[in-house]
This record gives structure tokens, sequence and C-alpha cells, in this order.
């Protein structure tokens, strides 16, 4: 399974605004963009006159943020666009509803991750549970009525209490038993329901060149 290996912290500063990439780093001061709020790069910090980006540049800069935000590479990434072009609707839209679905984006929306990277990780390690099967796969696309739910074995270890801490509010389309450590997929996700700052259309353009 491809991943990003590389510092993430270069990716918000590339895109210019929080990805929250590294969970608890991202909502302290010791987050890198509060103190190098320029893109990476020799000289980028100087200053200087820069090249007006083109249409094709600042198509492709929303389409990397999208699959930055999600975590998701490239090939994948447009497999979901194909997904979401053959869907009734706004296919930029669905989209995003598609990228929502992930179980990494559903454990780190309904509070049990401080980001979707770690989020991605604990799936990946088995600390959830579907329907009460045991599953493992970050890219499973949930389905109105599944049922998310923390492994008993696994309430009490850091990283998801440490999700836990943080305020966050459960979007409509979930819904959350914090005291069972269980959430419940009610809705597909609604474009009102989801509070990125992406401009999906771009990336429809982006791959309609």
């Amino acid at each position: 399974m491809a991943k990003y290996n590389d510092a993430v912290c270069r990716l918000c500063r590339r895109e210019g605004m929080k990805l929250y990439l590294k969970g608890e780093k991202c909502y302290s001061p010791k987050c890198i963009l509060e103190k190098r709020p320029y893109p990476p790069g020799k000289g980028s910090d100087r200053g200087g006159r820069r090249a007006k980006a083109s249409d094709y540049g600042i198509r492709l800069r929303e389409k990397q943020k999208a699959r930055r935000i999600y975590g998701v590479m490239e090939k994948q990434f447009r497999r979901y666009f194909d997904m979401a072009s053959r869907e009734k609707g706004l296919t930029g839209e669905n989209l995003l509803r598609l990228l929502e679905r992930r179980l990494d984006n559903v454990v780190y929306r309904l509070g049990f991750a401080s980001s979707r990277r770690e989020a991605r990780q604990l799936v990946s390690h088995g600390h959830f549970l579907i329907n009460g099967r045991s599953t493992n796969v970050p890219s499973y696309l949930v389905k109105v009525g599944d049922e998310i739910k923390v492994k008993e074995k696994s309430k009490d270890i850091e990283p998801i209490q440490r999700g836990l801490s943080y305020e966050r509010n459960v979007p409509s389309w979930l819904e959350l038993d914090g005291d069972a450590l269980t959430g419940k997929v009610l809705d597909f996700p609604k474009r009102e329901d989801i509070d990125i700052d992406i401009n999906e259309q771009m990336i429809v353009e982006f791959y309609s060149r």
C-alpha cells in the first residue's frame, strides 16, 4: 500500500493552510505554519516576486490540497474521480462525498484520532470494528447504517484518548455514542456537511482539461 513518508509539515506550507496532518502539533503554537507561513524551497522566505500562477497551476494546487487533506495518493485519487464522474449529480461534490466516506476519515470525524493520518494508522492496526467485524482497510467506504466501534481492548490506548480530548463537531451525517465509543452512519454526507476549504469545481476542470 503506497503512502507518503516525507515531512508532512512541508505540505501545509506548500498549500498555505493547515491540513491537520500531525494532530496535536497542528493545534499548538509549535505548528510550523505559524513560524514559516511561506512555501518551502530556497529563497521562498525572502519576499521576492513570484511568478503569477497559471490557470493550470491554480487547478493543480486545488487537486493537491484535497489529495493531501485526505491522505490519498495520485492513482487512488484519480480512481475516486472516475467513480464520482459515473455517479448522478455534480462530479466535484460526488468526489468529496466519496473521500468523506473513507473509514479513516470517518474515524477522524468521530473524534477517535487527532488527524486523518493517525486515523489511517489506527485502522491499519485493527483497532476498529465495522458492524461487529474487524477491519484494517482505511479506504473502506462506509454505508448508511454502518456502525463503527472502537475495540474493547483499544479504548484506553493513548492515540484514541488524545483524539477524544479535542473538541470537534461531529457532522450531522454521523452519530457518536461517546460512552460506548461507537459511531453510526446516519446518511451520506452533503456538501454543506464538508467543512474543508476546497473548490471542487477546479478539480473537475483539472481532470477535464
